[in-house]
């Protein structure tokens, strides 16, 4: 398949164009993803919900140690960062295929509302991390009643 045809009555730079991205989007698609082990912006894998009195996150910590866990809120920012350590081999094992990542990361969240630091409560559970993140009371939202006059 020629891609450009110069001497063709009806030879366009656009159509030929769009031919050659066509084409290069075929040959990315066959590519594999680039790794996003430990180390990258999407370790760990989180969820975050929010509610009127606070917010909570679950984070996927396989392997990782609870000392090599460190979280920091401030104001309306939580930060959870830590390390993953690298298997050890046995003596005389060689490794075949590493797909687990290691090494360092870090996860910032901006909430909608600011946290109360002083009651935020972590769990590490079967490799999953939950923060629950309360909102201080002064900074939830009251209702105020209407009164007839």
């Amino acid at each position: 398949m020629a891609i450009m045809q110069p001497f063709s009555g009806t030879w366009s730079v656009w159509r030929d164009m769009e031919r050659l991205r066509r084409e290069m989007d075929r040959l990315m698609a066959s590519v594999p993803a680039p790794y996003s082990g430990a180390g990258s912006p999407t370790f760990p894998a989180m969820n975050v919900w929010t509610k009127e009195d606070g917010a909570l996150v679950t984070a996927e910590l396989p392997g990782v140690a609870i000392d090599d866990i460190e979280i920091a809120v401030e104001g309306d920012t939580l930060t959870l960062s830590g390390s993953r350590a690298a298997e050890e081999l046995p003596e005389g094992a060689r490794l075949h295929r590493r797909e687990r990542g290691t090494g360092n990361f870090s996860r910032v969240f901006r909430l909608p509302f600011p946290i109360d630091s002083e009651k935020v409560e972590a769990i590490l559970e079967d490799g999953v991390l939950t923060i629950a993140l309360p909102r201080p009371e002064s900074d939830m939202p009251r209702r105020i009643s209407v009164k007839a006059a």
